[in-house]
């Protein structure tokens, strides 16, 4: 890549996830932050209409490219690439999103307690300037959970941390006591797989190292 390519690369992050802005963050990469305006239940109700049910890792794919493709259609200088993410938990073949009150939570983790569940984190890239230039990829990680009693479940939906998460937990916070040993990519799990996005800006054309702070 020429040194004019590199002085103007610039990420996107199509999405409001602390967790992802902390992973990319630590990454050492440069990059902006635009929320998406996408309505995900008309997005997923249109895509069972046109296609059936979505698989849990679909559910996640689908959204990500929608997520993307929203903030992408704004205006963007040469060079910028946004990036698209979405996470959905499965277990025993049920997606479940992000359980937003307390009463879901605590039913959730009823399930979770002594079992095994998929994180799927959905990545779609696209050049704005060049919608032809987008790929994607979902990035899979099986989560063992530990058999948790009903106190320190109680205490965790208290915390409130688990109600804006996929899954209703978090790895990199609270619920780690909860996890004992997962099978993949742990960044992933947080909402954001860097070494799938390193892929992928590759095929943008772009060097990872151009992003980095």
């Amino acid at each position: 890549m020429s040194d004019l390519n590199k002085s103007i690369a610039q990420l996107v992050l199509a999405s409001a996830s602390w967790g992802r802005k902390k992973v990319l963050s630590d990454a050492g990469l440069q990059f902006e932050t635009q929320v998406s305006k996408v309505d995900e239940d008309a997005v997923l109700a249109n895509a069972v209409a046109q296609f059936g049910q979505q698989s849990p890792a679909q559910t996640a794919q689908l959204l990500a490219k929608a997520k993307a493709e929203d903030v992408a259609a704004g205006q963007h200088p040469q060079g910028t690439v946004v990036l698209g993410c979405d996470s959905v938990f499965e277990l025993n073949g049920v997606a479940y999103g992000k359980p937003h009150t307390k009463q879901v939570a605590r039913e959730r983790w009823q399930q979770l307690s002594g079992s095994t569940g998929i994180l799927h984190s959905g990545h779609w890239l696209i050049d704005p300037n060049d919608p032809s230039k987008s790929a994607g990829e979902v990035s899979s990680t099986v989560v063992h959970f530990s058999t948790v009693s009903e106190a320190e479940i109680q205490a965790y939906v208290a915390s409130g941390e688990p109600l804006p998460c996929a899954g209703a937990f978090t790895i990199d916070g609270l619920a780690a006591a909860f996890i004992e040993s997962i099978e993949g990519n742990f960044q992933n799990v947080v909402g954001v797989d860097v070494f799938v996005l390193r892929k992928l800006l590759t095929q943008a054309g772009i060097s990872i190292i151009d992003l980095w702070k």
